[in-house]
């Protein structure tokens, strides 16, 4: 690197090929691997990488590249790269691409396209990538010359970076190969690395409102933990006495053994969050956009306030005040805001002591909350109730596991169950909702905190859309311990058929292999637990094995948590005769 970091201190230009070009502009953003599956389209660049020391870690099917690199990046900061060969190695990356996007998780996709000399002729493996991406990347870069192949790169890093999402980096597969002059930059010579505070006026106001309030709730979210501001938020929660909660499926974005947290809202997550934030008359949300899903009622309990005054903080503009109008709008890094908050609401309200009486409801809620999940979880199962499951892996992991879940009945009941006192612990599936994220996402997460246990909360049907990435798992070393709920069927969708279908199943049962036997086949661990007493020991196994591990766990699946969208579908109305005796009229009660 002597001679580019020269070039980058003198301003001088290299002589070099398109993809020593990008090989080097990748090592000047800390790249160390690439995650995807390799092509001839980008094997000029590929064999690079092994001299940059730039490890490429091939998957078996493109989807859970980008999701491996979604979770890097959430435990890192770091904005994780995938790679596929042009057409269907990177049409392959769509959903989980748009699964990253959705998550507001930087990355970047290089995507090699048909080379320009035979473009619009239908050649082989052609497909207009720019156009299949735009919808579901924060940008789309595409290469116009090979002379600008790392000028290119660099802004599809720094939009990544500005936007908080993915981008793809288009280069057509002729212009890796050629000779070009250009300059090898550090980050700081094109991007901004460090994010302010926001608008002082702004900060002024969230402190003016926050001063007058009487109950103040904060709900802390993964802005707060990407920006390392968690104690930023604890110091304005104990100023305040207010008590916090985390946003949906970020259990990790406030400590839950501190006595003003709550525990997190959303989907499954915990009333006693959701009957504290429904008697705020102010929210303060540091690092959250308070997405639609993630504030909807849940057991019937319509908590997100209608009269409280909201003070969003963001680190995007975009995210302000959708879907929920705001008092206050900071525009800024979720830490530098809140410590800035903080600074200047000791000067304009004085501490008065802790506020005994929140504190006390505050602790009685979780108490309830506790007591109730609990009960929940020890009744009867046949052979084991899901949420005993839950229960008892999540007694069972070490304080220091990141936990990563799917989309799914027992998944998603996961929030009910997982407390975390350290961030960038929970890695979840979140509003794309697709499954198969938690167990590429447990590899990506490894990968990043080789030191920290992994453990996967995975559905069957999910885990038939990864499962053949326990052979990564075993190539790459990654001792990741994937618990498998077991239950036959797609539960989350076999609970809309029983409450609003009666009972008709169509499409909803699984005939699976033993997932067991399979992963042992595959050279990984294998063990099958009927037994809820059997759970503890069969985690504690699996992680002191450090070897990669499956947990084929047998779970009732006449045990169902409420619908998804229980505010999106109806009864069903039938108008022609031959369907009528499938109209909600006609069912016999």
């Amino acid at each position: 690197m002597g001679d580019i970091e020269t070039s980058a201190k003198t301003k001088t230009k290299l002589k070099m090929t398109p993809s020593e070009a990008i090989v080097e502009t990748l090592l000047a953003e800390g790249v160390e691997h690439i995650t995807g599956i390799l092509g001839s389209a980008f094997m000029d660049m590929l064999d690079l990488l092994p001299a940059a020391g730039i490890k490429f870690i091939p998957v078996r099917h493109e989807q859970n590249a980008a999701h491996m690199e979604d979770a890097y990046t959430r435990m890192t900061g770091k904005a994780g790269v995938v790679v596929g060969q042009n057409g269907p190695g990177i049409t392959n990356m769509v959903t989980s691409v748009a699964a990253a996007n959705m998550a507001h998780t930087p990355m970047v996709v290089i995507s090699p396209s048909a080379g320009t000399t035979s473009l619009g002729w239908d050649g082989f493996q052609e497909c207009d990538q720019v156009s299949v991406f735009k919808p579901i990347t924060k940008a789309t870069v595409r290469v116009p010359h090979p002379s600008r192949a790392a000028d290119c790169l660099r802004t599809a890093f720094r939009l990544a970076y500005a936007e908080r999402g993915p981008v793809l980096y288009d280069i057509p597969r002729d212009y890796f190969y050629g000779e070009i002059e250009d300059y090898i930059l550090e980050p700081h010579q094109y991007r901004a690395e460090l994010r302010s505070c926001g608008s002082i006026e702004s900060i002024e106001k969230a402190v003016e409102i926050l001063a007058e309030a009487k109950r103040p709730v904060i709900i802390s979210g993964r802005g707060a933990v990407d920006a390392d501001g968690i104690d930023a938020v604890k110091d304005i929660a104990e100023y305040l006495t207010a008590p916090v909660a985390a946003s949906y499926m970020h259990n990790d974005a406030f400590p839950a053994d501190h006595p003003l947290a709550v525990g997190p809202i959303g989907y499954m997550g915990s009333k006693a969050a959701m009957n504290i934030v429904k008697d705020a008359d102010v929210l303060l949300a540091i690092g959250t956009r308070l997405s639609v899903f993630g504030t909807l009622p849940c057991y019937d309990i319509d908590y997100f306030p209608k009269h409280a005054k909201i003070i969003q903080i963001d680190i995007n503009p975009k995210h302000i005040a959708r879907p929920h109008h705001v008092e206050a709008a900071i525009v800024g890094d979720a830490k530098a805001a809140s410590e800035e908050i903080y600074k200047r609401l000791k000067e304009k309200k004085p501490r008065v002591q802790v506020d005994k009486e929140r504190m006390a409801k505050v602790a009685d809620e979780k108490r309830k909350w506790e007591e109730e999940r609990v009960k929940l979880a020890m009744a009867e199962g046949s052979p084991i109730n899901p949420r005993r499951a839950l229960l008892e892996i999540s007694r069972a992991i070490p304080e220091n596991t990141v936990v990563t879940s799917d989309i799914g009945n027992t998944s998603s009941t996961a929030n009910a169950y997982f407390d975390f006192t350290q961030s960038r612990k929970h890695i979840a599936a979140l509003t794309f909702g697709n499954c198969g994220f938690a167990y590429p996402a447990a590899l990506g997460a490894k990968i990043a905190d080789p030191d920290s246990p992994v453990i996967a909360i995975v559905g069957d049907g999910a885990w038939g859309m990864s499962l053949h990435e326990v052979s990564t798992a075993v190539e790459q070393k990654l001792p990741v311990v994937a618990c498998v709920f077991n239950n036959g069927a797609w539960c989350a969708e076999k609970k809309n058929q029983v409450d609003f279908y009666n009972n008709r199943f169509i499409g909803a049962d699984i005939e699976g292999p033993d997932f067991a036997e399979v992963a042992k086949a595959m050279g990984a661990n294998g063990i099958t637990i009927d037994r809820p007493e059997d759970i503890k020991g069969a985690i504690e196994e699996a992680i002191k094995s450090d070897q990669p591990t499956v947990l084929n766990i047998k779970v009732d699946g006449t045990q169902l948590a409420p619908p998804f969208r229980k505010d999106a579908l109806k009864k069903p109305r039938r108008l022609l005769p031959k369907y009528a005796h499938l109209d909600a009229a006609n069912w016999d009660n």
